[in-house]
């Protein structure tokens, strides 16, 4: 007989919500870097953004904009072509509250140093709450470079691109106060490889084309522009297509389908035809990709810094319900081998979101620094490739920590777990990353040589470090084969990481970094440590996730 006190409407032994904490207070790495790179003014919004982003009434938000999916609605009852996404009002409100921050615009509209590890810290922060808003957000920044390579465009849209109010009335654009942009590369018949596009521009008048065709995947198709591919006379060219003509005419862009995707589920993704669409040219003909690579190699940032932020959310998750949950008579977090696999989770927390903002004041540097601009080349595709490998291997390992209850769709976890692999998709896969470095350091001499500097710079901090980056200068300058291209992906992005860790981290938390993630024996799973002293492993978890007591 069950006793009479039982009490069935309580649940014991369960850690309470992750809620109401600031996201950006609580993350030591993030609060370094944004100090040690040069950008202390943006300290006090990310305080604030931190705070908003880390309430429950936010998480709610994330929660509801992915569980009620954008639907499309091609016509209106009458027949008439339509060509509308609609989102739920959480959707919305995520958007509003980050363009206002200013999440798409700061690094155009600040004349400070550091707009881009702004921009990266905001995006960061807003990142752990969805990641599907994450995508409009991103080509909105990312668009601005594309666009002035038309001073015409440039005048008449850019206004409305760095706006810090979100408008998101189906009218006109002229009419608006704030657009947002998408993308459409990608074509059923080439995936990655746009030089087999068959979408066509004909050209009609000076800069103006009529573009006939499909796209596989168009980003974001509630968008006010999208940058398209297609092929004009003189080959593979970059086209402005808005939802509404300079005449105020609904474009002739019809949008068939929502992809019904792996996760990323807030954010729509569709198919796209072109029915003699009206598009206004970017650049030159023929130069297409390099108009539209102005855009990628911005939201390849943004790819690195997601992926850093969806990685240290499952983390911090990780550690908060470990601290809470007591199993065989202690809290996880005091088991040993439980220890182990959170401080070495935590490394690579601290790793990857060092690797994203030094990319990010990579972008900073490069805006008045030639030597940047080259180091940039390389390494904006070295922390797109490793970072979003290493975070679907932190999401599983996270997942774990929190056993079943990380299982379960209340969780959090599903949801992070299902969006992480799309940032190593979208803007290139790890193939296309892996040899556009090798592309860069065959072609773009320049490029190889600021990396090979930055890493002779880094020699003398510690052994095994050095030992790595003789390695890696080793590696670049053996006029390495396509085949070895993963490779080097991988050393240099470790190297990277431990050359910036030894700047901006605690020492003992950077050199058990290059100890263990360096050592040509570092281990396969996570938590393999044998004799690391306690405190270095928690002074590991605090530098990633420092909890609210």
């Amino acid at each position: 007989m069950l006793p009479s006190e039982f009490d069935f409407n309580t649940a014991l032994n369960q850690s309470p919500a992750l809620v109401d904490f600031n996201a950006f207070t609580t993350n030591r790495m993030l609060k370094d870097t944004l100090h040690a790179y040069g950008a202390d003014w943006a300290h006090p919004e990310a305080v604030k953004f931190g705070e908003l982003m880390g309430s429950a009434a936010m998480q709610q938000a994330g929660a509801l904009a992915n569980k009620h999916l954008p639907q499309l609605h091609t016509h209106d009852r009458f027949g008439n072509r339509l060509d509308l996404v609609e989102f739920h009002p959480a959707y919305h409100e995520l958007m509003a509250l980050s363009i206002q921050a200013g999440v798409h615009s700061i690094p155009w509209t600040t004349d400070k140093y550091g707009g881009y590890l702004a921009h990266s810290v905001l995006s960061y922060l807003k990142q752990q709450v969805d990641e599907g808003v994450s995508c409009p957000l991103t080509m909105t920044f990312a668009v601005v470079p594309s666009l002035q390579i038309n001073s015409t465009i440039a005048a008449d849209w850019l206004p409305k691109v760095v706006s810090n109010e979100y408008d998101f009335r189906a009218i006109p654009w002229m009419e608006k106060n704030g657009v947002t942009f998408g993308m459409a590369m990608t074509e059923p018949q080439g995936g990655s490889d746009v030089r087999s596009n068959i979408t066509t521009a004909v050209h009609v008048e000076s800069g103006i084309y009529k573009i006939t065709g499909r796209k596989w995947f168009c980003s974001a198709p509630m968008s006010d522009a999208f940058l398209v591919l297609a092929q004009a006379p003189k080959g593979l060219s970059c086209f402005l297509v808005p939802r509404f003509t300079r005449d105020g005419i609904k474009n002739k862009l019809y949008f068939q389908r929502l992809k019904d995707k792996l996760g990323n589920k807030s954010n729509a993704s569709s198919e796209v035809e072109f029915h003699g669409a009206w598009g206004e040219l970017i650049g030159e003909e023929g130069r297409g990709v390099a108009s539209i690579m102005e855009m990628v190699r911005h939201t390849r940032l943004d790819c690195a810094i997601g992926s850093a932020a969806t990685m240290h959310r499952a983390v911090a998750e990780a550690i908060h319900h470990c601290h809470y949950r007591q199993a065989f008579g202690k809290n996880l977090a005091n088991q040993p081998l439980m220890r182990n696999v959170l401080a070495d989770l935590a490394l690579e927390s601290i790793a990857a979101t060092t690797l994203a903002m030094r990319i990010a004041k990579g972008f900073d540097d490069a805006r008045h620094n030639e030597d940047a601009q080259h180091f940039i080349r390389i390494a904006t595709a070295v922390g797109k490739f490793w970072n979003t490998k290493r975070a679907v291997l932190v999401l599983g390992e996270a997942m774990e920590c929190l056993g079943g209850n990380g299982y379960v769709e209340e969780s959090v976890m599903p949801r992070l777990y299902r969006d992480v692999p799309v940032n190593a998709i979208w803007e290139g896969s790890g193939n296309i990353q892996a040899l556009d470095i090798l592309r860069a350091m065959q072609k773009e001499p320049a490029s190889l040589e600021a990396l090979l500097q930055y890493l002779q710079k880094g020699l003398g901090s510690h052994g095994q470090l050095d030992r790595h980056l003789h390695k890696t200068i080793s590696l670049l300058t053996s006029n390495p084969s396509e085949q070895q291209a993963r490779i080097i992906a991988e050393s240099v992005a470790l190297a990277i990481q431990g050359v910036e860790l030894i700047q901006v981290a605690p020492a003992p938390v950077a050199a058990l970094f290059c100890d263990v993630r360096l050592s040509a024996h570092r281990s396969m799973t996570w938590g393999a440590f044998s004799e690391t002293p306690v405190d270095l492993l928690e002074q590991a978890i605090h530098q990633a996730f420092e909890r609210n007591e």
